[in-house]
């Protein structure tokens, strides 16, 4: 059952009081990392270091958090490992053609982060790829 805060408390008191009932109750004994210090509590951080942490403990992607002149060079290194699945020829071009053309829209647009230096693949080396890939295998 929730206690209700006594009228003449203000906020900050009636927080101070619960956080005292719950000392007196043990419900901070044995917490990990009682009586030690907290880790790092002396280095300096950036900005974004608690992104950088959060992404870390949670093991997210951070491609989609990337500028886009930093994700489009990711997936353009990535591209031979992201067609070598499909199975037609027709979905290797459209994947290439897709890229080529947010590569162009990145150029197009006024610049966000790093300098973009990603410029469209030939689609027929994209697809001569894969197929060599695919009969090697």
């Amino acid at each position: 059952m929730t206690e209700r805060k006594p009228s003449n408390v203000t906020f900050e008191s009636w927080i101070e009081y619960q956080i005292r009932r719950a000392q007196e109750a043990g419900a901070f004994d044995n917490l990990p990392g009682a009586g030690k210090p907290l880790p790092d509590i002396d280095r300096r951080r950036g900005e974004l270091d608690w992104v950088v942490n959060y992404v870390r403990r949670q093991n997210l992607d951070v491609f989609p958090m990337l500028p886009p002149a930093l994700a489009l060079s990711k997936e353009l290194e990535d591209l031979p490992e992201n067609v070598a699945g499909e199975r037609s020829e027709k979905r290797v071009r459209e994947i290439a053609e897709d890229l080529n053309a947010r590569i162009r829209e990145a150029h197009r647009r006024p610049l966000i982060g790093p300098p973009l230096r990603a410029m469209p693949v030939d689609v027929e080396s994209v697809v001569t790829a894969w197929r060599e890939r695919r009969s090697a295998q």
